[in-house]
C-alpha cells in the first residue's frame, strides 16, 4: 500500500427502500431516514449521510484521507480571492432526504457569517470527495448525480490509490460533463471555482 491509499474500511451503506413498500428497520429505525432523524443519532464518531432517505455510515477519516484534506484546502485557501473560503467537512442539506457531509467545499466567505447548521447546495462553488475502494461507486456515481442535480457548479473526486489523480466535474444543466482527469506527475490546471494550479502528487506529502 502506497503512503496514498485509503484502507478499504470505510463504508456501510444502510439501504432504505428504492420502493414505497420496501421498507427496512435499521437499529437508527425505520428507513427512509430524514434529516431531522440525523439531527437524532448518536454522536459516536461516525459520519452519517443520506441519499434519498437511504443512510450512508462511514468512520472518521483515515489519516492519509485527512492529508489529502488538509493539503488540498491549503492550496485553495491560498488561490482563492478573500471572498471565497474553503472549509472542510460541512454538512450539506439538499433536501428533506437528502444530505452530505463533503470533504471538502468552496464557499462564498459571505455564506460562512450567514449559515447556520447546514448549508445548502447554491451556497457552494466546489465540492470534492477523497476516495477509498469502497467509496469508489458512491463518490463516481450517486455522488456525482446528487451534486449535479443540486445545481453545485465544480465537483473534484480525488482517487488516492491512482498516484493520487484529480477527476473534474463540471456541470452542463442538470449533470456533469464527463471528467477532466490529471494525473500525478503532471501539472492540473483548473479555471473553475477559481484559477489554480497544482500537480496531484502533491496531495500526498507533507507540505
Amino acid at each position: 500500500m502506497s503512503e496514498c491509499d485509503v484502507p478499504d474500511t470505510e463504508w456501510v451503506t444502510v439501504m432504505a427502500t428504492i420502493e414505497p413498500a420496501g421498507r427496512r428497520t435499521t437499529s437508527f429505525g425505520h428507513a427512509p431516514f430524514t434529516v431531522d432523524d440525523l439531527l437524532e443519532f448518536p454522536d459516536d464518531g461516525n459520519r452519517y449521510e443520506l441519499f434519498d432517505g437511504s443512510l450512508l455510515v462511514s468512520p472518521s477519516p483515515t489519516p492519509p484521507h485527512q492529508r489529502i484534506i488538509r493539503r488540498l484546502e491549503q492550496i485553495l485557501d491560498d488561490a482563492l480571492p478573500y471572498e471565497m473560503e474553503p472549509l472542510s467537512t460541512v454538512n450539506l442539506r439538499v433536501s428533506v432526504k437528502d444530505f452530505y457531509i463533503p470533504d471538502l467545499v468552496v464557499v462564498h466567505e459571505k455564506s460562512v457569517e450567514r449559515v447556520g447548521l447546514m448549508f445548502s447546495p447554491r451556497d457552494l462553488l466546489l465540492v470534492v470527495e477523497v476516495c477509498s475502494p469502497s467509496t469508489m461507486k458512491q463518490d463516481e456515481g450517486l455522488k456525482a448525480v446528487a451534486y449535479a442535480q443540486a445545481g453545485i457548479p465544480s465537483y473534484w473526486r480525488i482517487e488516492p490509490d491512482e498516484g493520487p489523480a484529480l477527476y473534474v466535474y463540471e456541470l452542463e444543466g442538470d449533470r456533469y460533463e464527463p471528467p477532466v482527469v490529471h494525473k500525478a506527475g503532471a501539472v492540473a490546471r483548473m479555471a473553475l471555482p477559481v484559477a489554480v494550479e497544482f500537480d496531484p502528487a502533491v496531495l500526498c506529502v507533507r507540505r
